[in-house]
């Protein structure tokens, strides 16, 4: 199945309808955007001489173009590389080489002289390559995950069945890139015909973001934590047309959570997953947020949900073994959203993929009710004196002090203890005291986890996707 056949049926089911704004203005109905697909498709076919199967590289900020181009690179057979246009050129040039890219778009402009005569949709097979999602490469170079157009399918009937319903009324928000998250989201709405959204900033702005949803109605958006928290420290008042917030690509922490939920209303939803498996591992679902009549409610804010429906998760030692619940392992992952492996690196596919399961490389605890608690990524695991120390628990605790803005805690060599804590800290004006922070750690964790050492700084090291750089750290304090 080709998952370009969903634009087919929705410009069938209502040509009429509007299926992308620019900001609030009408920018294409369904069939006007089906011609237009189907005339680029037909560029890249026959002026490109592109084949079924070529990769095209697209690296533009978001614009209704960017769909345009998304959806005729599949309605052509060919496959996408969407690539985050806010990275260095020779980021950009790495991935283009290492995907074999045959094309790269990188203005809407260019999209518009790609128009040549229209072509059917190209019939595919489900497990053909639709979407190659290069990692974010917080250490070393990304990877290309291979997802099929049944990798794509799966994930948006996991959306439907775990997040959220999708009615032809409804609006998908480009307020993330789309070369990664709010991409992926694009086929919910596009299955059920409903409309999309693409700011006329083209980027992420939290006033603009605020007006939209003010001007629009029973809208859904994805956002990383980051954009949540910036959003809801915008907000005066309850977003009138927000249906759903649905946040994940990084950790939520409690106090920014309850923030945005004071701000933004009982909206939101947290997903857990990774480009090897886009978006559908666990969910805690919006009726989980607002169940404060749970005993274990705060607990399960601080979780990342449930397995999601299709999906096998399993948490293991390094031996494969499973872990029993409330014991730190592994979080392995199976069913039709795995990809399929790594584009040209079969020694890293092997390790991520064995006996059909995917090792994510992230560490987390599941309780007797199934939730899932994340930990850390097993590489950010701090040994000191032979102890477990998971950084995020430490973070956790700090975000608690109302003069600490956002903490990242990272593992410093040491030769007696192995390695040591070290809490970098950016304070939400003067610099809190280190007393009370220790004091603070005291009250809520081991002795033994709390920092040895405090650093202020003006800011965190992230990448393009809010990622907080840790290499980054441990290479300032080497």
């Amino acid at each position: 199945m080709n998952v370009a056949s969903w634009l087919k049926r929705a410009s069938r089911l209502d040509p009429a309808r509007v299926a992308l704004y620019a900001g609030t203005a009408p920018w294409a109905t369904y069939g006007a955007l089906l011609r237009r697909v189907s005339r680029v498709a037909g560029g890249l076919r026959r002026r490109e001489r592109l084949a079924p199967g070529d990769r095209v590289a697209i690296a533009m900020r978001n614009a209704p173009e960017y769909l345009v181009a998304l959806y005729a690179t599949w309605w052509a057979g060919l496959a996408a590389v969407p690539v985050n246009a806010k990275l260095h050129p020779r980021e950009v040039e790495f991935i283009v080489a290492n995907a074999g890219a045959r094309c790269v778009i990188d203005d809407p402009a260019q999209v518009a002289a790609l128009e040549g005569d229209a072509i059917d949709c190209e019939p595919c097979d489900a497990a053909e390559l639709a979407w190659l999602f290069y990692t974010s490469g917080t250490t070393g170079r990304p990877k290309g995950a291979m997802l099929s157009h049944r990798n794509l399918v799966q994930m948006t009937l996991g959306y439907f069945g775990n997040v959220d319903a999708v009615a032809p009324t409804g609006r998908l928000l480009h307020a993330a890139p789309m070369s990664h998250g709010s991409g992926l989201y694009t086929f919910t709405h596009l299955a059920t015909a409903a409309s999309q959204v693409v700011p006329e900033s083209g980027a992420f702005e939290a006033g603009e973001v605020l007006e939209l949803l003010d001007r629009h109605d029973d809208v859904s958006m994805f956002a990383a934590p980051t954009m949540v928290k910036r959003v809801a420290g915008a907000a005066r008042a309850s977003p009138r047309g927000l249906r759903t917030l649905v946040y994940g690509g990084g950790p939520m922490y409690l106090a920014d959570l309850h923030e945005a939920t004071a701000r933004l209303g009982e909206r939101l939803a947290q997903i857990y997953g990774q480009g090897e498996s886009p978006m559908t591992i666990t969910v805690l679902s919006k009726f989980h947020h607002a169940d404060r009549a749970n005993p274990r409610h705060e607990a399960r804010l601080a979780s990342v949900g449930v397995p999601q429906h299709g999906v096998e998760v399993a948490l293991r030692d390094s031996a494969g073994r499973d872990v029993a619940p409330g014991e730190p392992g592994e979080v392995c992952v199976r069913g039709d959203v795995v990809m399929s492996g790594y584009w040209g690196q079969p020694e890293a596919s092997a390790q991520a993929l064995r006996d059909g399961w995917l090792w994510t490389g992230d560490v987390g605890v599941m309780d007797a009710d199934g939730f899932l608690t994340l930990k850390d990524r097993s590489k950010d695991l701090i040994v000191s004196g032979g102890s477990n120390i998971y950084p995020r628990e430490v973070e956790e605790v700090l975000l608690r002090h109302p003069g600490v803005a956002e903490a990242c805690v990272v593992g410093r060599v040491d030769r007696e203890w192995g390695e040591v804590v070290v809490a970098f800290v950016v304070p939400r004006g003067a610099a809190p005291d280190t007393a009370e922070l220790d004091r603070l750690c005291l009250e809520h964790i081991a002795r033994f986890k709390r920092p040895r050492e405090y650093r202020f700084v003006d800011g965190l090291p992230k990448n393009h996707y809010g990622k907080v750089l840790k290499s980054e750290l441990r290479a300032a304090l080497r």
